[in-house]
């Protein structure tokens, strides 16, 4: 099996980093990350590292998909998430394991078309993807019990946080570019917000529009 014992070794990294829940470690070991980068950089798939996907975009480092998925799957229900952000869809897979439905939203059409054929090709049936500007999130499908962003703007939308359910939970990297951003949970108590500041972190920034 292509990438197993690397699999193996970066779920030990994370587990050393801290990622203690084993559902969210299984949904890690599942997803084949060496599907998700260009062939020439598949030998380093699955060490804990950013790398490039090209359109000025990169996949996540594993720890920080492993960090924000596993902040969701403890604070939130489990049947309806929102990720904008698709990228190459690496981190849509991981959720797919762990979420009943998967909502993610793509603004680089390109980028769109390469994960959804990725994510078919994986057989994962529970994800429904779309170009769009994530800004307006999905009226049409929400309310979501999570929302994930996997780019940063310099404040959360109100339209998204309108898209949360009761007690749903919002998690984003917030802070202009060149800035220290910090990863921000927001809890939707009512028609109140709770938000809590929780790792420093850096995302490529949250834009506006469509792009082919």
């Amino acid at each position: 099996m292509v990438g197993e014992r690397a699999r193996e070794r970066l779920l030990t990294i994370l587990s050393e980093k801290g990622i203690e829940s084993a559902p969210v470690l299984a949904a890690m070991a599942n997803v084949p990350r060496h599907l998700f980068v260009d062939e020439a950089l598949a030998h380093r798939a699955y060490d804990d590292v950013v790398l490039p996907i090209g359109y000025e975009q990169t996949i996540s480092q594993p720890f920080i998909v492993a960090r924000m998925t596993e902040v969701l799957y403890r604070e939130a229900k489990h049947d309806r998430i929102l990720e904008i952000g698709t990228g190459c869809g690496y981190q849509a897979a991981v959720l797919a394991q762990l979420w009943t439905r998967v909502y993610s939203i793509e603004r680089i059409r390109d980028l769109h078309r390469y994960a959804r054929q990725r994510l078919l090709a994986l057989g994962l049936a529970n994800i429904q993807t779309k170009a769009a500007d994530g800004h307006y999130g999905w009226p049409e499908e929400a309310p979501f019990d999570a929302i994930m962003l996997t780019a940063a703007p310099p404040e959360i939308p109100q339209r998204l946080l309108a898209q949360l359910g009761e007690g749903g939970c919002l998690l984003a990297p917030v802070g202009a570019q060149g800035v220290v951003q910090y990863l921000t949970l927001v809890r939707r108590v009512g028609d109140d917000f709770e938000y809590t500041r929780l790792d420093a972190v850096r995302f490529v920034p949250m834009r506006k529009g469509i792009e082919d």
